[in-house]
């Protein structure tokens, strides 16, 4: 057996013993510092507190309720290692005060310092929205989000954020004041321009990718392609017409698109969305002859006409004008709506400018032509009064198709300014077709021509030279209206009148008086019939000095009978000459 060295032992035993006495009198913490993050051993745990052994005279006391998690349970057991924050320790009597949850802030804001640093991320879960931003936990430690760090783009629902975690950059650290501020914006800067870069890359005409829509407005839809925006222009859309782009997108909508055109100078992306499909267009004229009848969807009304869809991405026009043969429209709403399914005529096609003219009325008969059939000139027929305007009356004669009796037809003789002084509307009225203007739509009718023209007896009942007796009906400047019949009127002019001028005619005659005048002047063409005072008075004097006898000039009876003669050719001559000029 191999001799022991017991005094060595004896001795180091002694050491150790030593050792262990002066630990015990005068112990030897190592670095258990004040405002240190120590390990500790949990050793008890109640209601109220939690005991930690960290190795010093006695064991720290810290409160259950920094243990507690959110549901209120307590997430330690004894045994259980953790790491406390030394508050303050007194070596005289040997009392430590530890803190968990001051640990646990240090240790967050040493991570995010290095995060900080080192230009990383960190994760966090936003609480709630505060002045100015949000506010959001980062591992039990409450970071600020400014409002223009959240995104890209303003967040037009700032309280769906809430709740939500996302990723964050380290602004700035401020461990006096626990001051942490984050940012989000940051992150997606960086990620778009990394996505643009990688898209400049490979982007090119033809190229068919994804984005998404980001804004609208009313020439089209802005698209973010990731990192790089492009226009989807309105009308690269779709085939079909449409008023604002919000009928075929939403904003945040996904889109496949087309790129039409790249400029790599500025950037700019011009993209399509009709593209990836065929143009409807192609070989329109075929699909859509000239005359042929389809039927059609209303998709939008203005004031010139309707558009209608004849198949997805094909519409054409119907003019107002052409909506129907007989009304008289203000707008197409009088006759369709949108939504309508109507039946149309192509009545052209322009397949270059994508154009195509319908038209609605052409699919039934053109009843201007079975009226010019029905009702020739010449034809009397019967109708109401639907409408009466300063110049005539309109009459109805069939649906939709109204006659016209102008103020001027009404009557041969009578001087009528309005036609409500003879008629009203839904009168029944007989009258004669004077004409049927099919190119024009337009149907006249005559009243006065049911009955024969008095003017047509005018010059066998009152021929030149004739006297004529008559009531003054009206006084003007120009001279006297006299009535010497019902309806017929003669004129006799101011220089016809009486010789006597003594006074203005206005004051020699009166409305209502009769007189007699020399007729002088007779056309049934132009309903004139001119009368003289002064040549009645002049006729009158020569007869009386005729049976005066001779004159104190000596002339003898023949003398007289020959000038008599004389100034009756004349005056025959004069009426002959009127006439031709008449």
């Amino acid at each position: 057996m191999a001799p022991t060295d017991t005094g060595t032992d004896l001795e180091h035993g002694e050491m150790n013993f030593e050792e262990l006495l002066e630990n015990y009198v005068n112990p030897d913490f190592g670095d258990l510092e004040e405002g240190s993050i120590v390990k500790g051993e949990i050793v008890r745990v109640d209601d109220d507190n939690v005991l930690v052994d960290v190795n010093f005279k006695s064991e720290g006391q810290i409160p259950t309720a920094e243990f507690r998690d959110a549901a209120g349970n307590v997430a330690i057991a004894v045994g259980d290692s953790v790491d406390v924050y030394v508050v303050r320790k007194n070596e005289m009597d040997g009392t430590i005060t530890l803190s968990f949850e001051k640990a646990k802030r240090m240790q967050v804001f040493d991570q995010l310092e290095d995060v900080q640093e080192n230009n990383r991320v960190i994760k966090g879960h936003i609480v709630r929205r505060i002045k100015g931003g949000y506010t959001v936990d980062i591992s039990g430690v409450e970071a600020f989000l400014p409002g223009s760090h959240v995104d890209l783009r303003p967040v037009p629902d700032m309280d769906a954020l809430v709740n939500q975690e996302y990723e964050f950059r380290v602004l700035k650290i401020n461990r006096r004041r626990s001051n942490v501020i984050v940012s989000r914006r940051v992150l997606l800067e960086e990620e778009r321009d990394a996505k643009r870069q990688e898209l400049l890359l490979t982007l090119a005409e033809g190229q068919v990718l994804t984005g998404k829509a980001k804004n609208i407005t009313e020439y089209g839809v802005f698209v973010d392609l990731g990192g790089l925006d492009g226009l989807l222009h309105i009308t690269d859309m779709s085939w079909k017409r449409i008023r604002h782009p919000k009928e075929m997108i939403t904003l945040g909508q996904e889109l496949t698109l087309k790129v039409l055109s790249f400029d790599r100078e500025t950037n700019k992306v011009s993209l399509g969305l009709k593209q990836l499909v065929p143009d409807p267009w192609q070989d329109i004229s075929t699909r859509f002859p000239q005359g042929g009848k389809y039927l059609g969807k209303v998709t939008n009304l203005v004031d010139y006409g309707a558009f209608v869809e004849l198949e997805p991405g094909v519409e054409g026009l119907v003019h107002i004008s052409e909506m129907s043969w007989t009304r008289k429209l203000r707008h197409p709403s009088q006759m369709v709506h949108t939504g309508d399914e109507v039946e149309v005529v192509i009545l052209g096609v322009d397949g270059e400018k994508k154009r195509i003219s319908l038209g609605m009325k052409q699919v039934r008969p053109n009843p201007w032509e079975m009226v010019a059939e029905k009702y020739p000139e010449g034809t009397v027929l019967e109708g109401v009064i639907k409408n009466i305007t300063e110049f005539g009356m309109f009459v109805g004669i069939e649906d939709g198709i109204d006659g016209l009796i102008h103020v001027s037809d009404i009557s041969w003789t009578k001087k009528i300014r309005h036609p409500s002084e003879v008629y009203k509307v839904g009168d029944t009225v007989q009258a004669k077709v004077l004409t049927v203007d099919q190119g024009n739509e337009k149907f006249t009718l005559g009243v006065k021509q049911l009955v024969e023209d008095p003017w047509g007896h005018v010059p066998a009942a009152y021929p030149v030279g004739g006297t004529v007796k008559g009531t003054v009906t009206n006084i003007t400047d120009f001279g006297l209206f006299v009535e010497v019949e019902e309806g017929i009127e003669g004129l006799v002019h101011v220089s016809e009148l009486s010789a006597k001028k003594a006074k203005p005619h206005a004051e020699l005659y009166k409305e209502g008086q009769e007189i007699e005048a020399k007729v002088i002047l007779v056309s049934a063409e132009e309903r004139r019939l001119g009368l003289s005072i002064k040549q009645l008075e002049e006729d009158r004097r020569k007869a009386k000095e005729f049976h005066a006898g001779p004159t104190e000039s000596g002339q003898n009876l023949g003398d007289l009978l020959k000038q008599k003669l004389e100034e009756s050719d004349s005056e025959a001559e004069a009426s002959g000459d009127d006439e031709q000029e008449a």
